[in-house]
């Protein structure tokens, strides 16, 4: 006798895929798969090797949130088509819960630096540091924009990268360099959005890998054009000449309430 038909209990055939025995009762239940056979005289369901492979593909397509219903409906209209079909779905379903899973990843680690950084940090330092390019969201802003028009541009742009929650992403303002040398610290130009992962793109802003001087902030804004100030004359005294953009991070927002405290990243790129 084949010991492939063999029949087995369904303690055996569920401890075989390790599951509960009372999952198959009530897959039985609701018809989505039945025993081999049952004994007509205690009811006892039984099982076979040769639908292992049946239950395993269920099992698979639970584990991927696939309903019951939409197994139900593969099960009774089974082939290696709809099979294909219903599997190209799930992976590109699995493949968003992944890159949105390593974006989560990504911000923590983010976080987790910041705060790393906040314990040991000199804020009275100008140090330079090397950073690999960066695609960018931006959004224009002006002196004119106000707050909740900037939460709009936001927003929207939140929207559209499918970032589902603003923690998925950090953001931060930019002002050009030759604004700052003239004395026009006010003027920003835009938002910036850096998601994790995010392809660069022709109509994404590309921050220039290399050498980037960066320096903090604490406290009021009003007192960071004395910061700016500083920071030119560290770049004069060590010949580095600074161009496009100052880009500009909060780094404390989650643990702070009081704006004399706030801590803003200030890293511009060093030409050359």
């Amino acid at each position: 006798m084949d010991k492939k038909s063999r029949l087995l209990t369904i303690g055996q055939f569920a401890a075989m895929h390790g599951i509960n025995k009372k999952t198959l009762m009530w897959y039985d239940e609701i018809g989505l798969f039945k025993p081999a056979a049952v004994n007509p005289e205690n009811g006892y369901r039984c099982y076979n090797y040769h639908q292992s492979p049946i239950l395993e593909t269920i099992l698979l397509l639970r584990e991927l949130d696939v309903s019951i219903q939409e197994i139900q409906d593969f099960m009774q209209n089974r082939s290696a088509g709809s099979l294909k079909s219903l599997l190209e779905d799930k992976i590109a379903e699995l493949d968003l819960r992944i890159t949105h899973l390593q974006a989560v990843r990504s911000t923590l680690y983010s976080h987790h630096r910041n705060m790393s950084t906040l314990l040991t940090m000199d804020l009275s330092e100008i140090s330079i540091i090397e950073r690999k390019a960066r695609c960018l969201v931006t959004v224009p802003i002006d002196r004119e924009t106000s707050f909740e028009e900037e939460v709009e541009l936001i927003t929207a742009e939140t929207e559209k990268y499918r970032l589902g929650r603003l923690h998925d992403a950090s953001y931060g303002s930019m002002i050009a360099v030759s604004s700052l040398l003239a004395g026009k610290y006010d003027e920003y130009s835009r938002l910036f959005i850096e998601i994790p992962f995010l392809p660069c793109q022709p109509d994404l802003h590309t921050a220039p890998g290399g050498r980037y001087l960066k320096a903090f902030h604490k406290g009021s804004f009003d007192r960071l054009p004395g910061r700016y100030e500083e920071i030119f004359a560290f770049a004069g005294a060590h010949g580095l000449t600074l161009h496009e953009f100052s880009y500009e991070t909060g780094i404390n927002e989650n643990v702070v309430d009081r704006i004399e405290d706030y801590i803003v990243q200030i890293e511009i790129p060093v030409k050359g």
